[in-house]
This record gives C-alpha cells, sequence and structure tokens, in this order.
C-alpha cells in the first residue's frame, strides 16, 4: 500500500503576528487591496497588550480621542466613558472592532509563532507555530509590540517565597483581593505607579521597592460627557484631533512650543508650567512645554524645580520627601517616561506604606516568609513584580526568524541595533515590523505611531503588487544611514544621560543604545515615504 503524502502546506498573502492596534490597522487596509490576511494571536483573545494588561489600575496615558484607531466607521458609534481608558474599556473596543469589521474569520486564536525562513525560490516565509503548524506567505508582518517580553529581575532566593507572586505583566485575569493583605511590591515603573495608587487604600502594608523616583505628572482622569463627546464627532472635533497628531513630535495633539525656556520671565514659566502640569495635565508638561527642555540641561533644571515644588506640597513625610522628589534630580527631567498619576503621593504618604531605595538598602534575599535587607527581614504575603520588560528589541528578538545569510534577528543586532527606518531589515526581505525598535514606538502615541507605518506599508504592497514584484528587502545603505540618524538625534538630547529602558539600561548586562528614533513622528514618516522614491530608492526589489 502506498504511503500518504505530505499534507500541502496552506498560504495566505499576509501573515499578521497579533491581534491589535497595528494588525488591525493593516488587516483592513490589505484585504482591501484583494489580499488574503490572517491574523495569528497567541492568546485567547484580541486587544494586544490590553489582552494581558489587567492589572489593579491599568490604564492608558494618551487621552481621548486619541487613542483608537482612527478610522470613522469605527469611532462614530463608539466613545470611551473616560478621558483615559481603562483596561476593561479597552477590551470593550476590540469586541466593537470585530463586530463591526467581521475581522474574526481573519483571526487565528492560541495559535504562536515560533519561527520563519524565506524561501529564496519561491519569495515566500515558511513560518512555523508552536503548535507543530506551518504557513506560507508572501508578506511576513510581525505587530507584537514593544512590550511582549516580560523581565523578572535576578533576585536572590525568589523562588523560595512561599505566598503567591505576581507579575503585572501576567496578572490573572480573574484578578487577585489584596485587601488587607501584607505586600510587597518591587518596581515603580508606569505599572508600578498605577498598582500602588489603586491597592494602597486597602492593603494591610505596603512595603515599595524603588530603584528611581518617577517623575509623576497629575492624569486629570475624568468621566466624559457621552452627549458632550457625540457633538464633538458633529463638529469635526474628532477627525481634526487625528489630523493633529500627523503634524507633531509625538503623534499627540499637542506639541512643543515655538520657544525657549529663558525666553520668559519666571512668572511667566510658572504659569505657563502650571498651565501644563495643574490644569491641563496628562503629558503635555512633558511634551507642549518649551522646546528646548529635552535638550538643555539648564532648561531642564527649571522643568525639575517647578515638578518637584509641586509634589513636595502633596507628600506630608520628610522621608517620602526626600525618596520621591529628591534635591538633586537623578537624572534630566523627561528622560524616563513620565507615569501619570491620579492620586499617587497622597496614597504612598500612608503610615502603612514604606518606600526602600533599592540602591541604599539593596535585596539581599527573598526567603519563605518574606525579604531580607541591610535593614531586616520584612515579611509579606504577597509579592508583586511590576519590573516591566526587555523592551523595544526583545519583543522581535526572542523569536527564530531567520535571515537570507542564516542567522536570526538577534544575531542581526548581536554587535548593536540596526533597521532600516524602524520598520525593516536587510537580509529579511518581505518583513515589516510596527511599533518597534528604531521607529518614534516608545516617544508617541501608540495608534498614531502604528496607523503612519501600516499606510506606508500598505502603500508599499500596493506599489509591488501593481509592479509585480514578489521580494523586496531593506539596502544595506538605508540600514547604515538610518542607524547613523539614530545616534546622531540621540545624542543631541538628554536621553543619554539616563539609565532607562529607552536604552535598554534597565536590563542588566545590556548594551546601552539608542532604541527609539528621537527625531520625531513628522520627520520619520517622511523618511518612510522618501524610501520609496526614484524607483524604490531604499529597497531592493526582485520579481519572481
Amino acid at each position: 500500500m502506498g504511503s500518504m503524502g505530505e499534507p500541502e502546506i496552506p498560504y495566505v498573502d499576509v501573515l499578521l503576528v497579533g491581534a491589535g492596534f497595528a494588525s488591525y490597522t493593516l488587516l483592513n487596509r490589505l484585504r482591501r487591496l484583494g489580499l488574503s490576511v490572517s491574523i495569528y494571536e497567541k492568546g485567547s483573545a484580541s486587544g494586544g497588550i490590553w489582552h494581558w494588561n489587567c492589572y489593579p489600575g491599568a490604564r492608558v496615558d494618551s487621552d481621548t480621542p486619541i487613542y483608537q484607531l482612527f478610522d470613522k466607521e469605527l469611532w462614530e458609534d463608539f466613545t470611551f466613558k473616560e478621558r483615559y481608558a481603562g483596561w476593561p474599556e479597552l477590551r470593550r473596543y476590540f469586541k466593537h472592532i470585530e463586530k463591526k469589521w467581521d475581522v474574526e474569520k481573519h483571526v487565528e486564536y492560541h495559535k504562536h509563532v515560533d519561527g520563519a525562513k524565506f524561501d529564496e525560490e519561491k519569495h515566500q516565509w515558511l513560518v512555523d507555530c508552536s503548535d507543530g503548524s506551518e504557513v506560507y506567505c508572501r508578506w511576513f508582518i510581525p505587530c507584537i509590540g514593544f512590550a511582549s517580553r516580560r523581565y523578572t529581575p535576578p533576585v536572590p532566593g525568589l523562588s523560595n517565597f512561599r505566598g503567591d507572586v505576581y507579575h503585572t505583566a501576567v496578572w490573572p485575569q480573574h484578578g487577585v483581593n489584596l485587601k488587607g493583605k501584607r505586600v510587597a511590591q518591587i518596581g515603580t515603573g508606569a505599572s508600578g505607579i498605577q498598582v500602588a495608587q489603586e491597592i494602597g487604600d486597602s492593603v494591610k502594608h505596603l512595603s515599595l521597592f524603588m530603584r528611581t523616583p518617577n517623575y509623576c505628572l497629575p492624569m486629570n482622569q475624568r468621566k466624559l460627557d457621552p452627549n458632550e463627546e457625540e457633538k464633538k464627532k458633529a463638529n469635526g472635533d474628532y477627525e481634526k484631533a487625528f489630523n493633529d497628531c500627523r503634524k507633531t513630535f509625538a503623534g499627540f495633539t499637542y506639541d512643543f512650543v515655538d520657544r525657549n525656556t529663558f525666553d520668559d520671565t519666571p512668572e511667566q514659566r510658572e504659569k505657563f508650567f502650571r498651565k501644563l502640569m495643574i490644569e491641563e495635565g496628562g503629558f503635555r508638561f512633558w511634551l507642549n512645554t518649551y522646546k528646548d527642555m529635552l535638550f538643555d540641561q539648564a532648561a531642564n533644571d527649571e522643568a525639575y524645580k517647578f515638578w518637584r515644588k509641586s509634589v513636595l506640597k502633596r507628600i506630608k513625610n520628610p522621608e517620602k520627601q526626600r525618596l520621591l522628589a529628591p534635591e538633586n534630580p537623578p537624572h534630566p527631567w523627561g528622560t524616563k517616561r513620565p507615569s501619570l498619576e491620579q492620586r499617587f503621593y497622597e496614597v504612598v504618604d500612608q503610615d502603612h506604606i514604606d518606600i526602600i531605595d533599592v540602591n541604599e538598602t539593596p535585596i539581599e534575599d527573598v526567603t519563605e516568609t518574606g525579604l531580607r535587607t541591610k535593614n531586616g527581614h520584612i515579611e509579606f504575603d504577597v509579592l508583586v513584580l511590576a519590573t516591566g520588560f526587555d523592551s523595544v528589541t526583545g519583543s522581535l528578538a526572542q523569536l527564530n526568524i531567520q535571515g537570507i545569510n542564516g542567522g536570526t534577528i538577534a544575531d542581526h543586532w548581536k554587535n548593536g541595533l540596526k533597521t532600516s527606518m524602524g520598520i525593516a531589515m536587510p537580509e529579511f526581505p518581505n518583513m515589516f515590523f510596527l511599533y518597534g525598535p528604531q521607529a518614534p514606538t516608545a516617544f508617541s502615541n501608540g495608534p498614531s505611531c502604528t496607523q503612519f507605518q501600516a499606510e506606508f506599508v500598505e502603500e508599499l504592497i500596493k506599489r509591488a503588487e501593481a509592479d509585480g514584484i514578489t521580494r523586496v528587502e531593506a539596502t544595506q545603505a538605508s540600514e547604515d544611514e538610518w542607524t547613523k540618524r539614530m545616534h546622531e538625534k540621540w545624542d543631541c538630547t538628554l536621553f543619554p544621560l539616563a539609565k532607562s529602558w529607552y536604552q535598554g539600561a534597565n536590563i542588566p548586562g545590556r548594551r546601552v543604545e539608542p532604541l527609539n528614533w528621537a527625531g520625531g513622528m513628522v520627520d520619520y514618516v517622511e523618511s518612510l515615504h522618501k524610501s520609496l522614491d526614484n524607483d524604490y530608492q531604499s529597497w531592493q526589489t526582485n520579481k519572481t
């Protein structure tokens, strides 16, 4: 009896990895070109990071309406309930997308991409999944973002602890009741700030282990009036907001003002700072301020002084004042991403909450019932790890994606991060990645960045399909030029002076280098589209 042949490997024109903002933006655009498109999502539902983010207090830091897809057919009949949406709202929003766009027929859940290899004869990628399945695709587009590989610090004895341990990146979907518990929390980044202010009132005791004070800004959160939001839509305010995002440094509706810090008198600066931070709130004190704040140390010092003065008014405990708003700033203001808070300083000022500076009092080891420092043993019931991610590069580098010369993405970056315009790489034809390394990514409103990148990818694929091109690869010259520009833009700012995840400094032993484009969204988008001029000048193209 003859043996059965091998099953035929299926084919799709475009394979998107991850069911978040970028994939859904691309899905709708590319299927309108007549291409077959599939999305592989390792989780059980859509939402990208908002499928996983459900820790206490998790919410966005871009205000309504710009933290959503820019398509009118989606926002015209969906309205967020708060200025800054929480994770349940984001999940409701993705359900709305699924229904409105009928996207679920394109999505396979519980589908984890392990790796991929390019077939030079077919000009297609052969993609492998953890369930043993394979698929061929012409265009391979990982949309897994910059925060899909969580980081757990090498705390000695962590496995010894007999209580519960929770990482904010993989918080139980059913939630955790921390009321009346003794909690230790390591980390005061974005998730750490949100967790601490959310649980602080209800826990019996909270020990907050901090490496660097977070320069938090008032969120000025509020409920939205649905009638008022409908009026804004009718009056064109929503469309104006999305269009304004195209004109600014970070893809927000506002930008740096066209004057320097010392152009104003001290009284004018005080009034201006107060308007940005106290009255308007959000990131305006960071991204709507004087144009020299992130470039000139003296100007930056003025911003820090105002921020510190404002924070000290909200903290009564002198020791906590010293730790949370030190007289001498540990790094320039705004060179680490500030977190938006609602009442963080009032919460942690309470007597049952301790703040421990791990630089002064390092964690020596974790025991069965707590952890030990030089000042003694601290017992607790629950340990929360708010320690973030191997950000920006870790998401892609963890996959076994093989270049045409045999190396993986991690191999491509072993001597330094390098990409072509933060969207592609030589040796990886027909592959684009969105919201990843060397793009505006962490310096931008996420939906703005993915929107503008998706528009470029759509244009490139549309032109390639029309021209009969089946293979598109970034040139080595374009990668060299972009990496050079990356470092030039980075080095003229104050960002190199902070040990931040913006440059990988949060991971011990990792190379410190700029991971995000610091030249602004407008220049970035212009560079993308110029790369197609003069017959695909930044790309090597071939036909089968």
